[in-house]
C-alpha cells in the first residue's frame, strides 16, 4: 500500500468562517487513498467488495487528518431514512442503521458516505454542537435534515446558529428522472416543479437534488450553502454510483464528508 499520499479534502468556506478553531471539517475526494482499480483513491466504503485492508487504512488516514484514532471515526449504516443518532461517550463504536449523527461532544469525527447522494455538514460553533447527515432524494424528502437540525438543538443548539454545507453531490444536468418521480414530489408540494425542467427524453425530467437540499435547509430556519460540485463527471476526484451504473461497472466506491470538534 502507498504511503506517500495524503487526503486533501475540501472545505466550506461558511463552515470554516463561523465555526473558527472549534471545530474541524472536509469534504474528500478520492485523494490520498490505497485503494486500486475502480476503487482507486480513498474509498471509505465497507459495504463496497474492495479489499477492506484497504479500506480500514483509507479510513484511519481520514480519522488521522482530524488528529483522531480510526476507532473515533463514526459512520453509521446509511438506509435513506430520516433517523439520527447521538453520538457521546456512550457510543460503542457501532454503525447505527440511521443516515445522520450530531454530537456535542469533542474528540469524535462524524462522517457520511456519499456517491452522489448530498453529504451536509453542520456546526453550530457558538455552542458546541456538530452534525452530518447523508440526503439522497429519499432522505431529503423525508426530513433528515430537519432531524438533524432538532437532534442538534436537542443538545444545546440554537437554530439561528447553526450553519450547513452540502458537499459534492449528483447535479440536474446529471440526474434524470422518470415520471412516477416527478409525480412523488409534486404529490407532497407542487411547489417542487421548480426543481425539474425537461429532459430530451421524452416524459423524463433533470432533478435538481442540492436545490430541494438547500431549500429544506432554508425551510427548516438554518443558513445554508453548497459547494456546487457534482460527482457524475468528475471520475477524477469523485465516486458516482450513477456514472457506475451507466458504465456498467460492478460495483462503486464511497467518499467521505466530516466534522469534528476539536480538544477543548
Amino acid at each position: 500500500m502507498s504511503i506517500d499520499l495524503r487526503p486533501e479534502p475540501l472545505e466550506s468556506p461558511l463552515l470554516n468562517e463561523r465555526a473558527g478553531q472549534r471545530i474541524r471539517h472536509g469534504f474528500f475526494t478520492r485523494k490520498g487513498g490505497v485503494s486500486e482499480g475502480i476503487y482507486r483513491g480513498l474509498n471509505v466504503g465497507l459495504g463496497s467488495n474492495d479489499d477492506r485492508a484497504a479500506v480500514l487504512e483509507n479510513r484511519t488516514r481520514v480519522a488521522n487528518w482530524f488528529g483522531q484514532p480510526l476507532e473515533n471515526l463514526a459512520t453509521v449504516h446509511q438506509v435513506h431514512s430520516p433517523d439520527v443518532q447521538v453520538i457521546d461517550k456512550s457510543w460503542t463504536g457501532d454503525r447505527a442503521t440511521v443516515d445522520a449523527m450530531v454530537t456535542a461532544t469533542p474528540g469524535y469525527v462524524l462522517g457520511v458516505l456519499s456517491a452522489d447522494c448530498g453529504p451536509i455538514l453542520f456546526a453550530d460553533a457558538e455552542n458546541g454542537i456538530i452534525g452530518a447527515a447523508h440526503a439522497g432524494w429519499k432522505g431529503a424528502l423525508t426530513g433528515v435534515l430537519e432531524n438533524t437540525v432538532e437532534a442538534m438543538i436537542g443538545l444545546g443548539a440554537r437554530r439561528e446558529a447553526i450553519v450547513a454545507c452540502l458537499g459534492p453531490s449528483i447535479s440536474s444536468a446529471s440526474y434524470e428522472v422518470g415520471p412516477e418521480f416527478v409525480e412523488r414530489f409534486l404529490a407532497i408540494d407542487p411547489d417542487y416543479a421548480t426543481f425539474f425542467t425537461p429532459s430530451q427524453k421524452p416524459g423524463h425530467a433533470m432533478f435538481d437534488l442540492p436545490g430541494l437540499t438547500l431549500l429544506r435547509l432554508a425551510r427548516a430556519g438554518v443558513t445554508g450553502t453548497a459547494l456546487g460540485l457534482c460527482t457524475y463527471p468528475d471520475d477524477e476526484r469523485f465516486f458516482s454510483y450513477r456514472r457506475t451504473t451507466h458504465a456498467g461497472e460492478p460495483d462503486y466506491g464511497r467518499q467521505i464528508s466530516a466534522i469534528a470538534l476539536t480538544q477543548g
